[in-house]
């Protein structure tokens, strides 16, 4: 068993670190915030550190699932932050979704320090890193990932080694780029069914087993139609990662026209009040 650190206990960070703990592992934690420490103290197995440097003391890995790139920046390369007391050869995994220059600089920053560095965002939600079932796409070298891989294991049902650093978080953009046009096509769908007058029990009954099927269908027609949205990720961070998708475009030259504009759906969402609901809210814009 490892001794590891996890630093951010969000609806992410928290329940990762709860399954390193059940298995086996010695795990310290960090988190900004006091309360969300001592609730997951409570429930598990660990202790906590008063910074994030001191959590990471001695640690044979160190995981964060924070915000955005500010935040891993502040946690990692702050005045407390954990790369000061990591020893050379230890492990370094990143769960949070930031950009991919970011996730170059650590890879590089780390490697100057002798630490093995992996950026592994991850799809699958809250209730996937409840249930230990989440999907995790790498960027890191092979060592890096060969290390990360055993431990990843605790919370993941798929590990994909994509390539090399910063090449997670691209792949990431990749994901969040297939669901913006999956869900503005299926919000679509459901208002248009509604406008004709039809079941809508009976048109997803219909079409989702067919090629219009898809996990968005499955698991948000039913609640888009009795405008529920209150099922995990939500429409700030969608934004966010929208723009991250969008800034790396910049760079690499890739078009992104309906990712684009369904960022701009989303903008018109938040303006309504929605920020905090999930993305299947990108329905609401279309009226009723």
């Amino acid at each position: 068993m490892a001794k590891v650190s996890f630093i951010g206990l969000g609806v992410m960070g928290g329940p990762m670190a709860g399954h390193l703990a059940a298995a086996g592992h010695d795990v310290t934690v960090y988190n900004r915030s006091g309360d969300k420490m001592a609730e997951w103290l409570q429930r598990h197995a660990g202790k906590s550190g008063a910074t994030p440097a001191l959590a990471a003391e001695g640690a044979d890995a160190v995981f964060t699932c924070v915000g955005a790139d500010a935040d891993l920046e502040e946690v990692l390369l702050g005045p407390d932050g954990a790369f000061a007391t990591m020893r050379p050869g230890a492990l370094f995994v990143d769960h949070t979704t930031v950009s991919a220059r970011i996730a170059r600089r650590l890879a590089a920053e780390g490697q100057e320090r002798g630490l093995l560095v992996v950026d592994a965002p991850v799809s699958g939600g809250q209730a996937g890193a409840e249930n230990g079932t989440l999907s995790i796409m790498c960027g890191a070298t092979h060592e890096a990932f060969g290390r990360a891989q055993p431990l990843m294991q605790a919370y993941a049902a798929r590990i994909v080694h994509v390539g090399e650093p910063g090449a997670g978080q691209t792949a990431k953009m990749c994901n969040q780029i297939a669901i913006a046009g999956v869900i503005q096509g299926v919000a679509e769908s459901l208002r248009f069914a509604q406008a004709a007058g039809l079941d809508t029990d009976k048109v997803f009954e219909a079409i989702s087993a067919g090629a219009a099927g898809s996990w968005q269908m499955q698991n948000r027609w039913a609640t888009m139609a009795q405008d529920q949205f209150d099922f995990g990720f939500a429409v700030n961070w969608m934004r966010k990662d929208l723009g991250l998708a969008l800034e790396e475009a910049r760079i690499n030259g890739a078009t992104l026209p309906v990712a684009a504009l369904v960022d701009q759906f989303y903008a018109e969402v938040q303006q309504m009040g929605g920020g905090r609901q999930d993305t299947s809210s990108i329905v609401r814009r279309l009226g009723r």
